[in-house]
């Protein structure tokens, strides 16, 4: 279940919303006029989270590259690494 708070909690429990945001790694969602207006969470979390997204992007870049045809031979990819070493 979400954490939700108003920004006029945010503004008087900062302390205790940035102890949750560190304790659990989810985020709190802050209201503005009764409305969703910000996700706040700590900055591991934050660190987490952006390393994932690089993570899928990588993988999704790779899976691309699989669907063009844009590959090779491991063993060919290992020998030109191999020589490049030498150099």
């Amino acid at each position: 279940m979400p954490t939700i708070r108003s920004n006029a909690d945010l503004k008087k429990h900062y302390n205790e919303i940035s102890t949750f945001c560190h304790n659990y790694t989810e985020p709190v969602f802050i209201t503005k006029n009764g409305k969703l207006d910000l996700a706040v969470m700590s900055i591991e979390a934050y660190e987490e989270l952006t390393s994932r997204f690089e993570l899928y992007s990588q993988i999704k870049e790779g899976m691309d590259d699989i669907a063009t045809g844009n590959t090779r031979p491991f063993s060919e990819a290992m020998a030109d690494i191999r020589s490049r070493r030498r150099r």
